[in-house]
């Protein structure tokens, strides 16, 4: 029997990559967690969204595009961002963390709320 150990946690989305497939949509979310005052990329996801969900999600993050220059945090990735205010807490599932400090095969699993005290991932 082979057991999978899996993780979970909640990430702002801090912008999405964009697709030319799917232009209603998005080809991933970029996620962020925070680490003392700032916040810090730690990867991408794209899976786990069914169609109604990716469309809902990315007209509720063109509603909330970042207006400033410099992205809300420092990213090195060469895709094509489009950035958002990070308000949006994504409930994320991986299997790991990777060396550098990225998310390993994350899956979207729904959008947090406040109320339920929905904390945003602290790393150390």
């Amino acid at each position: 029997m082979k057991v999978k150990c899996v993780q979970s946690e909640a990430f702002f989305i801090v912008g999405y990559e964009m697709s030319s497939e799917f232009p209603a949509g998005f080809d991933s979310l970029v996620l962020g967690a925070c680490r003392r005052a700032d916040l810090v990329h730690v990867g991408s996801v794209g899976t786990g969204f069914k169609e109604a969900e990716a469309i809902r999600l990315r007209k509720m993050l063109d509603k909330l595009r970042w207006k400033r220059k410099q992205p809300p945090l420092s990213y090195s990735g060469s895709a094509d961002v489009v950035w958002v205010e990070p308000t949006l807490i994504a409930e994320i599932e991986f299997r790991a963390w990777t060396t550098d400090g990225k998310l390993r095969h994350p899956s979207y699993k729904g959008l947090r709320e406040r109320q339920d005290n929905a904390d945003v991932f602290q790393l150390d």
